[in-house]
This record gives C-alpha cells, structure tokens and sequence, in this order.
C-alpha cells in the first residue's frame, strides 16, 4: 500500500506489546497515538504506524478529531489511504451505533445524558451545520432520528409547519430539535431561539410538545429548555 513505512527491526514486538497492553491494562492503557496505531495495524499488516498515528493528531487536533475526519482529508495525512481511513472510520460508524442504541432502550426524557452522549459523538466535530429533529411517542421513546437538512438554523431551511406535519405522519407526540455549532460554541443565537418559538407554537395548536432544542458544539452543549428559552 502506499504510504506504508518500513519496519524498524523490533515492529513485531512492538505490536504484541501494544496488543498486551490494550487486553491487560483497561481503558487507559493506551496513549491516544497508541490506540490510532493499533487501529492503523488493520490496515497494513507491516511497517511503522507510529509516524502516521502522530501526524494525524498534529493534522485534527484530538483522537476524536481524527475519528471524526472526512475520509478525503484523513487520505490526505502522509502514510494514509482509502484502506486506512476506512480502518478509522469503522471505529466512528460503531460508536455511533452503541450510542444511538442507549438511546433508543429508553425514555428519552430519563436516559437524558445517553442523549447528549450520542448527540456529542455524532454532531460535535462536523465541519457544516446541520438540523436534526427526535421525534418521540406518548412514551417519549425515540421513534425517528429526522435529518431535516445541512444550513444556517431559520425558517428558510426549516419549515414549523413540516416539522409538525411530520410528527401527526408518523403519530409523534413530542420532539426535541438539534441541531450543531460548527464553530464550535453551542451558545444560541436570536434565529435558534426564533426558529424553536415558532415550532413550540405550531406544535401547541396540534397536540406536538417542543420538548427542547439542544444545540451541540465541540466546546459542549446547550439545552435551550434549561435556559428558559423554550
């Protein structure tokens, strides 16, 4: 594969040493360039991924940056390619899906930090804005994760009357609107608030509770409901 570096004479041991780490040691054991490493063994059966694990930090910044990467940019990083970045991406796709299956075991309203864990996971390092609504039953379990679409929060990109049309399709009785900040503060802006204002309303004359909007950012989350706001 291209971009594959020699193998320093000790990269055998080195791997079981890594491997023996990981299985023995707990979730700490392994440095962030350490856990990229062993990910990066998946992909090249040889050679040094050291080098490769280190400049993908220095490129995104945190392990999380790095997972969270399109996978043309990570192609990008010397000693990368279409094999390794699909290596580092699985480990994305997965933890999604276990954060996304927390969610839907239980009532959204009582597994609150289960939901801003999926929401942080899936949202927070996204390069481009994009809008979600959780539309919920009479027992506020999840029923459909909706992508509305990728923009700036307003009525012209997000509809009040199909959101609620939307919820009475499919027999929701209460949503939460999310959506993320790409610049990485989640504070709200007048158009969130203006935006969440207008569905709360629709909603009312149709029996569809707002439950909140949470707008996710790389510096935290922010629960418009808890703000008062909503």
């Amino acid at each position: 594969m291209a971009g594959d570096n020699p193998s320093p004479p000790d990269a055998a041991g080195h791997r079981a040493r890594l491997r023996q780490r990981l299985l023995n040691g707990g979730a700490e054991a392994l440095a962030d360039y350490e856990v990229l490493e062993y990910l990066l063994f998946a992909a090249r059966s040889r050679g040094d991924t050291k080098p490769t694990a280190k400049a993908l930090l220095r490129r995104f910044g945190s392990l999380a940056g790095v997972l969270n990467a399109d996978p043309t940019t990570l192609s990008q990083v010397q000693g990368m390619g279409e094999v390794s970045a699909a290596a580092l991406k699985i480990v994305a796709v997965a933890a999604r899906r276990m954060a996304r299956n927390e969610v839907q075991q239980q009532p959204v309203l009582g597994s609150w930090q289960a939901l801003l864990d999926y929401l942080h996971i899936d949202m927070a390092h996204l390069t481009v804005e994009r809008v979600r609504i959780l539309y919920l039953n009479a027992q506020n379990r999840l029923i459909l994760d909706h992508h509305v679409g990728d923009g700036s929060v307003d009525e012209a990109a997000i509809h009040p009357r199909e959101v609620i049309r939307k919820a009475l399709d499919i027999g929701a009785t209460a949503l939460i609107i999310v959506h993320n900040h790409p610049s990485g503060s989640p504070q709200p802006s007048h158009a969130d608030i203006q935006i969440t204002n207008h569905i709360a309303e629709a909603g009312r004359l149709l029996g569809v509770t707002v439950h909140d909007h949470v707008i996710v950012g790389r510096e935290g989350h922010v629960s418009l409901r808890a703000k008062g706001l909503v």
